[in-house]
């Protein structure tokens, strides 16, 4: 028999049940497969071929329809332009809302400091990229145009260098691409969030960019590291060079790249003041971030936090408290908050419509090929502009050979429509060249005129001759593109922003932070409340504040500076040091252990251990009769982390569990009313943390190991009757003077 074909999943369509459509309210099936191939997947591949990613010269499709639509207003030399103008504009061939294309607007804006080289020439407020909070002013109070560098946006773009298409409703055309004359795909950053892929583009110096094209042009093999060292971004910062991961950006077009800020200190005020940050984050995240770092403790060495960013350009300054070290702090602040961050680089691009992730060498080689093909179409464009005059003053030069017979023809032409095609027969010319010839005013026929036109027709012909050969060679072809290259670099090439740095000279050494040790008291309930009390504060008040029902379980007398280790019912230690909780009394119900120390939903901690050297044995005592004995320096780290898993074994639910500083006995009890003593000196200490153990007591059939205290705590009348030398072993039955003195074990 044939096995059955499994059904595919359905998704239900219910339609409105409201409207006055035929099958209004019928519930139709529908495979889930066909509504995603429906309705999903279009969306998704407009989101990344309309929206998302950038094409070979550098821009989304947003980005292109706002230039292009100012480039078409004048606005590349003319004056500034309300902005709300240019957004309605704009919405020609944008058919989003007026506040996404203003958004993206202000972020290709001299003001607003994103791009290394802005495109838009602003007047009034733009916001600033480095800020989450400086919003932009509204459309209607800001004027934009055109900056200077955009020239080279649009060059040539008349001269079908690029394909037009319509817009949305075929009322315009806009270009697919623009002509650009250097790769602004890597002089700018472009970050992108399609479906399913993203895009992230760091901006390179401009001038390192164009000298690394020309040797690529000349050179497919150019050692591209020898010119393009570093990102340079618009807001500065510092690159911490690493050669490795550049290599990899290089070649893959992935990699990270750390920045870090760039601060100077102020002795004469004592202050830290940071003037350029990562372009991944903000100064409200810098600031929030270093003013939890001083509310948790981390940093201490600070008075005051200020952000003084004005018109002069970005500042955040540190106060600092006297004798801290400014580069230490620094140190520290680079580590633990945004002041140092990684640019994650994602060069993926739409070639020919597909996303693809390319390196720099590869995608320099398809803006090299994208530009060959615009100068190509320019020169084309060009040579037939210049055959078309030629072919008209070819047919001018035969005219003029002969111009009385030419005057004779016009003047003896009986009707007007009769004047072209008499002067065809009569010169051998064509159509066009008779047009031409016929509209020649009558004062142009001197000699001045006549000599004018054959040295244009053979300046014609040489160039021509000129851009044929152009053509032919792929050598002069790329000597147009590079001279191009070093005009735009010589032009608008400017100095690195982004210092590279090829050493880290601070480099973080974490401080033993001072943890004043003096003598306190830790208490420990059942239903996981802990308090730290000082003995001065315990002699004062000894009356504990608990919650109904809990009571204290341990109570151990240590040092502030010793850690803590908490192991709860799911096989978890959790550690603190004991110096992050606050001093208490016994009058405050003290810190819930489960919410202090973020454990898991529903985990309960059972016991405590403070420590300072980790020395001695954790006991830990199972349902089945197994005894772990697991060293305690089983849970020390060198790193301070803050939770372990695995902390005890899971074979058998857990019975008790003691930490003993040496060797000592424990009475068991199984539910069967039988006991033993066992001497912790008989079980092998083990550094697995999970061990299962051995065997301590002998249990018989549904018995189980019930409850373990430490013998010094039971009151035995004979304590030999329950006491063996080996385990395991099964015990002695509760004697009747030992069930007569009400003896209750429990922890």
């Amino acid at each position: 028999m044939a096995p059955r074909k499994k059904k595919e999943p359905t998704v239900k369509k219910q339609v409105n049940p409201n409207a006055e459509i035929a099958g209004a309210g019928i519930v139709v099936e529908q495979p889930i497969v066909q509504t995603l191939e429906e309705n999903y997947m279009p969306y998704a591949m407009s989101v990344i071929v309309s929206r998302a990613l950038p094409e070979i010269d550098g821009f989304k499709p947003a980005h292109r329809k706002i230039l292009y639509t100012m480039y078409k207003m004048g606005l590349l030399k003319g004056p500034r332009s309300k902005s709300a103008n240019i957004v309605g504009s704009t919405m020609k061939l944008n058919p989003h809302g007026d506040a996404a294309i203003y958004e993206t607007m202000v972020r290709l804006s001299r003001g607003n400091q994103t791009l290394l080289h802005p495109y838009v020439d602003s007047k009034g407020n733009f916001g600033k990229g480095y800020s989450r909070d400086m919003s932009y002013a509204a459309s209607r109070y800001t004027e934009a145009k055109l900056d200077d560098i955009c020239g080279e946006l649009f060059r040539d773009i008349d001269k079908d260098t690029v394909d037009f298409i319509d817009n949305y409703d075929s009322t315009t055309k806009e270009p697919t691409l623009l002509p650009v004359t250097f790769p602004t795909i890597l002089t700018n950053s472009t970050i992108g969030i399609a479906v399913g892929m993203a895009s992230a583009i760091c901006s390179f110096n401009l001038k390192e960019v164009c000298d690394t094209t020309i040797g690529l042009i000349k050179d497919p093999d150019f050692d591209i590291a020898g010119t393009l060292k570093a990102p340079d971004f618009a807001i500065g910062g510092i690159y911490l060079y690493d050669e490795q991961e550049m290599k990899r950006v290089i070649d893959t077009g992935r990699g990270s790249l750390k920045i870090r800020a760039r601060y100077r200190y102020d002795e004469k005020e004592n202050c830290i003041e940071i003037t350029e940050i990562p372009p991944t984050t903000t100064v409200e995240a810098i600031i929030d971030k270093i003013v939890d770092l001083t509310k948790q403790g981390k940093v201490r060495e600070l008075n005051d936090v200020r952000d003084e960013t004005d018109l002069s350009g970005l500042k955040i300054t540190l106060d600092l408290k006297r004798r801290v070290d400014p580069d230490k702090l620094m140190a520290k602040l680079l580590r633990m908050t945004p002041l140092q961050d990684n640019f994650s680089c994602n060069f993926n691009v739409l070639i020919a419509g597909s996303p693809r992730v390319m390196g720099v060498r590869e995608l320099l080689g398809e803006w090299i090929a994208f530009r060959r093909e615009c100068v190509k179409r320019r020169i084309y464009f060009d040579l037939k502009k210049k055959k078309d005059r030629l072919h008209l003053l070819l047919g001018l030069s035969k005219i003029l050979l002969d111009i009385d017979k030419a005057v004779a023809i016009v003047r003896e032409t009986e009707e007007e429509q009769e004047v072209v095609p008499n002067l065809m027969i009569g010169f051998g010319i064509d159509k066009i060249q008779a047009e031409y010839v016929a509209e020649i005013k009558l004062r142009h026929l001197n000699r001045e005129y006549i000599i004018g036109r054959t040295s244009e027709k053979d300046q014609l012909q040489d160039e021509i001759a000129r851009m044929e050969e152009i053509l032919k060679s792929a050598k002069k072809l790329d000597k147009i593109i590079i001279d191009e290259l070093k005009e735009v670099a010589k032009k608008y090439g400017q100095p690195r922003l982004t210092e590279i740095s090829y050493t880290d000279d601070l480099i973080y050494e974490p401080e033993s932070e001072q943890v004043q040790a003096y003598d306190v008291k830790l208490f420990f309930t059942s239903e996981g409340y802990f308090k730290k009390i000082t003995p001065q504060s315990w002699r004062m008040s000894s009356v504990h504040k608990l919650k109904d029902g809990d009571t204290v379980v341990q109570e151990i007398d240590t040092q502030n500076d010793c850690d803590l280790l908490f192991f709860t019912d799911r096989c978890q230690v959790y550690k603190a040091k004991a110096a992050q909780f606050d001093d208490t009394k016994a009058s405050l119900i003290g810190d819930f252990i489960p919410a202090k120390l973020e454990m898991e939903q529903g985990e309960r901690a059972l016991y405590m251990v403070p420590t300072r050297d980790y020395s001695g044995y954790m006991l830990f005592f199972f349902a089945s009769g197994k005894i772990a004995k697991v060293n305690l320096s089983a849970y020390q780290t060198k790193q301070n982390r803050r939770k372990l898993v695995g902390a005890y074994s899971d074979k058998s639910p857990l019975v008790a569990v003691y930490w003993v500083p040496e060797d000592s006995e424990f009475l068991l009890r199984t539910s069967l009313d039988r006991m033993l003593i066992v001497n912790s000196a008989l079980i092998a200490p083990k550094q697995t943390k999970n061990t299962q153990g051995v065997a301590g007591i002998k249990l018989t059939k549904n018995a189980v190991l019930q409850t373990v205290v430490p013998l010094a705590r039971a009151e035995l009348q004979d304590e030999h009757r329950y006491r063996t030398k080996t385990i395991p072993s099964m015990g002695a039955k509760i004697a009747a003077e030992d069930l007569a003195s009400q003896l209750t074990l429990g922890q």
